[in-house]
């Protein structure tokens, strides 16, 4: 699930078919937060964030019987765009201005938002939402493997190698690695990789062209929907036809993934890193995969073998090492 704030210095790990964002850096984060008495604790919001991300996969599924993937893609981001629309005429914010920027974001727009969105649709075609949504929770495993390439200040450590290591050894488990991935579908379960990867890569080229634009987070991230969804309505009817019918259920799935899972959950999320900044913020991506597994189970009956919660488990606890970083030594005091 991402959308674009500025982002930190490392990646907040995605989202679902989230908006997963660009965060704050801690600095920015405080400087953006509204005061104001909030009307419910953030621990309360954490968790109702946690919850509609991890629906997300089981409204992609839902909304994928009644209608193409790109057509589930292309509703989500336009209801999204539309809830975010609304937030900026009330604040009374305008969208970013200027060529460059514009530019920057159409490629943020593919890579955090157009691609994986659709590629999850796809997947969930052929692979349960349970598996999807394991599959996303590896993004924070390509950022780290990425970000020790791309980007320079992020050395790497013993432990977050260790991290990626076990991380990947997590993945192999979901997948029964030692069964010969049988019973697996291998197209949809690597569109669904593909799209895990495509957030850290979209993620390093935000920081790298639009953390410091002098745009608020609001503004950029109601341009980046704009554009996905621009992006979206010209593909889509070059690989599908126009509906003969539109039935309620996935209909109703389209528009809780897009008005919910991608517009209010973006504002839910801009606000937590506001409030409690990006660190604590990004621990809702561990908990994703959980409640995606649960609502997989309880609500569509899909099947669960049991290496698919022990290679999830092991595949977050990688992901919680590769974002883990040195405690800084204290500072002596000075001497008179």
């Amino acid at each position: 699930m991402s959308t674009v704030t500025p982002p930190p210095p490392r990646p907040i790990a995605p989202t679902p078919p989230t908006p997963p964002p660009l965060a704050a850096t801690d600095h920015e984060a405080t400087a953006t937060a509204t005061p104001g008495r909030r009307t419910l604790d953030w621990r309360i919001r954490f968790g109702v964030l946690s919850l509609i991300w991890g629906f997300s996969f089981l409204l992609i599924k839902v909304g994928t019987e009644g209608y193409a993937p790109f057509q589930v893609t292309l509703g989500r981001l336009a209801f999204g765009t539309i809830v975010i629309a609304a937030v900026l005429v009330a604040k009374r914010q305008r969208l970013p201005r200027g060529a460059r920027t514009w530019g920057h974001l159409t490629v943020a727009a593919f890579l955090l938002n157009a691609l994986p969105f659709s590629l999850f649709a796809y997947a969930e075609l052929t692979i349960p939402s349970t598996l999807a949504g394991i599959c996303n929770a590896t993004s924070p495993l390509w950022g780290m493997a990425l970000s020790l390439v791309a980007l320079s200040e992020d050395r790497p450590t013993r432990r977050r190698v260790a991290g990626l290591g076990i991380g990947f050894f997590g993945v192999l488990t979901v997948l029964g690695a030692w069964q010969g991935f049988s019973g697996l579908d291998p197209r949809g379960t690597a569109m669904a990789l593909l799209a895990s990867l495509s957030y850290p890569i979209g993620w390093i080229y935000v920081r790298r062209t639009l953390a410091r634009s002098g745009h608020s987070t609001l503004s950029l991230s109601g341009a980046q929907l704009l554009v996905a969804t621009a992006e979206l309505a010209v593909v889509t009817p070059l690989f599908t036809s126009m509906p003969t019918h539109f039935p309620v259920v996935p209909l109703l799935a389209i528009v809780a993934l897009g008005a919910i899972g991608t517009g209010l959950a973006f504002l839910l999320q801009y606000a937590l890193v506001a409030e409690i900044g990006p660190t604590t913020a990004q621990m809702v991506t561990y908990f994703i995969p959980v409640i995606a597994t649960a609502a997989g189970v309880a609500v569509l009956g899909e099947s669960l073998s049991w290496s698919t919660p022990v290679g999830a488990v092991i595949v977050l606890a990688g992901a919680a090492l590769t974002q883990s970083r040195p405690r800084r030594a204290p500072t002596a005091p000075a001497q008179s």
